[in-house]
């Protein structure tokens, strides 16, 4: 049975991690399907918005300690090293994580461990009620090293990081929405369905636009103010290309408000 299910309809491209007996835990093979699954999702011209989401009760709950732990233990620093170039989550955590296409986590279940940094590599998150989350590397003695610190402090700040990643406790589904970990929480049985809306939201626009504003997101965090706001103006300014889209976008407005 294949680790990752990955399906194209609408425009739209269907991610599970199909690993339910493990609680979709990445283990090697995992990965790498996943890894194959965003470079096509890239380069597919045919689909717009991906959903990742897992089978069974869990989104994911992280590496799988069982093939992880023993490939690290005995590992150099030329190990670490050439890790830096390939994150889990097939590479969206790091390594692919420039794909200007944006993607959606619907939650579905527990996202802890490296499944929570995989949630936080996704540009929206809708959550089941059920859904739950936590930094549980620190009770095995780790702490995240894909991404996980860096995206808590952007999406909820330091003190939410600090908290979380400190502790270690599980963060249920209403809370996660109120540190702003996730963008709406819904019934479990109207997850997809929810996700689906917003990935038709993001297809109604032109999405030369849309990728270029993930784009400029992404390259103005850190950024000081003056460079931000120029890159930002760069950007905006030139993301309507020939003008065709846009041109004719203005023109179907312009005919619905007279």
């Amino acid at each position: 049975m294949a680790k990752v299910v990955y399906e194209k309809k609408d425009r739209i491209a269907y991610v599970t991690l199909n690993r339910p007996e493990a609680l979709n835990a990445l283990d090697d093979d995992l990965n790498d399907a996943l890894w194959d699954v965003w470079a096509d999702f890239n380069a597919d011209d045919s689909i717009d918005v991906a959903i990742v989401t897992g089978a069974g009760k869990a989104f994911c709950s992280g590496a799988d300690l069982k093939s992880f732990i023993p490939k690290w233990e005995h590992a150099t620093m030329l190990d670490a090293r050439k890790n830096a170039a390939r994150g889990i989550g097939g590479g969206i955590t790091r390594g692919q994580h420039r794909i200007l296409k944006p993607v959606i986590a619907a939650v579905n279940g527990f996202a802890i461990g490296g499944g929570f940094e995989l949630a936080l590599a996704c540009d929206i998150r809708t959550a089941s009620e059920k859904a739950r989350f936590g930094v549980f590397e620190v009770r095995q003695g780790l702490h995240q090293g894909d991404g996980g610190i860096v995206r808590l402090v952007v999406i909820a700040g330091v003190g939410a990081a600090l908290d979380l990643t400190l502790t270690g406790r599980e963060v249920p589904a209403e809370e996660a929405y109120r540190l702003g970990l996730v963008n709406k929480v819904v019934p479990h049985e109207e997850l997809l369905p929810t996700a689906e809306s917003w990935a038709r939201m993001i297809l109604a626009n032109g999405q030369q636009a849309i990728r270029s504003a993930k784009e400029t997101i992404l390259e103005v965090i850190g950024r000081p103010l003056d460079d931000a706001l120029r890159l930002e103006a760069v950007n905006g300014y030139s993301s309507v290309g020939d003008f065709r889209e846009v041109g004719e976008r203005l023109q179907k407005f312009f005919g619905k408000s007279r």
